[in-house]
């Protein structure tokens, strides 16, 4: 009975330490200054209640924070005050209820949150220096005041945003998943699926040409479709037929959502001369109908092995040298080939300044087998791996480390007898216009006026063999000074007689003395400007 009274007084005292604390503010006698009296009358009380029914035969030692050993003895028990402070500190005090503490008329002292700190107490008498853990069990906290009306509102307020918050968030989610694909392109950059999939548009429905795919999507840079599209595209090709070998691989005839592609396919060896490729075909406003339309880049792997893609317009008609092996032109056809070659060379030429403008780039391949026949009868320059830009800025030429050159039969005499000069674009330029002359001369044979034609060879081929080296390249071309011959009856007509003379200028062993590009489309302008030609 006399331990279920301890317990009764036990709990009011805890109800009146509670009533004193929660006004710890705004009582002025209750301060931080007299906390340690406090606890003294707390230690008091308890030491009264249970002087009666405790043996004292031996004193319990605590460790004392305060104290100068750092440590003291107690009939009572000892205790570890925790203090969080609402910044972040935290205080742990220890000490002992001595018996100097104890006063009949104390009150025991409690763990309870004022408000502006916690509080936390353990009690503890089942050993010396019992207070040396920190840790409070659970069931020895005491339920503490609830905190004040204003920081429940804020927490409900806090609650009731976050709730608002997802909410908005879904239906922002709902609403991107959901609303029409035609409005999420005219809203920034289109992303793959609403450029491939959407069928509202009537431009961009399941048969809609790569063109307009191109023209839709394109930034108005002229430098192809978004890296993202490229892919995308290039992985649902379907490889149909083996269409050539080129220098680094195989070409593909593949099939697009029913439309034909080309599809170049680099080894993992070749990995330098593809990424020169892509990064000469995504040059700004390199895009020019008399150039191969490009259209994606991507690499495949398997595991095993690794191919490079390149995608390109598919023009059935093939290059221009399987085209004048199986067939012949007029002279209207001989021109319009003429033009848009020259058309596209001197695009690729010309330093177009601006913002979006395009650096001056040089071909140094530029052959029959690299220019492809369009269905309409011009052609389109392709095979941009071994090109050259010219850097404005800099004043500089970005020729790759490799030791790859054009074609021997198709070099020019500075790029023979090595007097090219390396650090001037036009010197570049000038080695393009000299194949080019070349490649008129593969046109100019073929072509029909009536009276027949020659049968089609490659330049040189009465004085070279088949794969000539560059050293017997060099006899002819710069020890001889020899050139393809002209046969005499061009000279009846007109517009062979125009090209046999455009030939000689471009093949001049002096590169200065050579026509640049532009004029040389401006001469086969005139000259086929009675068929309104176009490229």
């Amino acid at each position: 009975m006399k331990r279920l009274g301890n317990s009764l007084l036990l709990c009011c005292l805890v109800i009146l330490v509670d009533a004193f604390q929660d006004e710890e503010v705004k009582t002025p006698g209750f301060t931080a200054d007299n906390f340690t009296t406090i606890q003294s009358t707390i230690s008091d009380k308890i030491a009264e209640k249970n002087l009666d029914s405790t043996e004292t035969s031996r004193k319990l030692k605590c460790l004392c924070t305060n104290c100068p050993s750092k440590e003291c003895e107690t009939y009572g028990q000892c205790y570890v005050t925790i203090i969080h402070e609402l910044s972040g500190e935290r205080r742990i005090y220890r000490n002992c209820f001595t018996m100097e503490q104890l006063n009949p008329k104390s009150r025991p002292f409690i763990c309870m949150n004022t408000g502006n700190k916690a509080k936390f107490v353990n009690c503890c008498k089942d050993g010396d220096y019992c207070n040396r853990h920190v840790t409070l069990p659970p069931n020895e906290v005491v339920a503490v005041q609830g905190p004040p009306m204003r920081y429940l509102l804020l927490a409900g307020a806090v609650v009731v945003s976050l709730l608002l918050t997802v909410v908005l968030v879904a239906i922002v989610c709902y609403w991107h998943h959901h609303r029409p694909q035609n409005d999420r392109i005219r809203r920034g950059f289109p992303d793959v699926e609403s450029i491939l999939d959407r069928s509202e548009l009537p431009l961009m429905g399941p048969h809609t040409p790569i063109r307009d795919i191109i023209e839709l999507t394109s930034s108005g840079s002229g430098s192809g479709l978004p890296l993202l599209v490229q892919r995308s595209i290039a992985r649902q090709i379907q490889l149909i037929d083996p269409i050539g070998k080129g220098r680094f691989g195989e070409v593909w005839c593949g099939r697009w959502r029913g439309e034909f592609v080309a599809v170049k396919i680099f080894s993992s060896r070749d990995e330098r001369s593809w990424f020169r490729e892509v990064e000469i075909y995504q040059t700004v406003m390199l895009r020019h109908d008399c150039l191969l339309g490009f259209i994606a880049a991507d690499n495949k792997d398997n595991g095993t092995w690794t191919q490079l893609w390149l995608v390109t317009d598919y023009h059935e008609n093939g290059s221009l040298f399987d085209y004048l092996m199986r067939h012949t032109v007029d002279t209207a056809g001989m021109i319009r080939m003429a033009l848009s070659i020259a058309t596209g060379l001197a695009h690729l030429h010309m330093d177009i300044n601006g913002n979006k403008g395009k650096p001056a780039i040089a071909h140094r391949d530029l052959k029959s087998k690299n220019i492809l026949v369009k269905s309409n009868g011009t052609c389109a320059i392709a095979d941009l791996g071994l090109a050259v830009r010219y850097d404005s800025v800099t004043d500089t030429i970005d020729i790759q480390p490799n030791n790859k050159v054009g074609t021997n039969r198709y070099l020019a005499p500075e790029c023979l007898d090595e007097t090219l000069n390396m650090n001037h674009i036009d010197s570049f330029k000038r080695a393009d216009v000299y194949a080019l002359g070349l490649v008129y001369w593969e046109i100019a044979r073929r072509c029909n006026t009536g009276g027949g034609c020659e049968d089609y060879q490659l330049p040189y081929y009465d004085m070279l063999s088949n794969d000539p080296s560059i050293e017997e390249v060099r006899k002819v071309v710069c020890t001889n000074k020899q050139r393809p011959v002209i046969p005499n009856k061009w000279q009846s007509c007109e517009d062979l007689r125009v090209m046999s003379k455009l030939m000689k200028e471009c093949w001049y062993h002096n590169p200065a003395a050579r026509l640049p590009a532009l004029r040389i489309k401006k001469t086969l302008a005139n000259l086929g400007a009675h068929d309104d030609l176009k490229c």
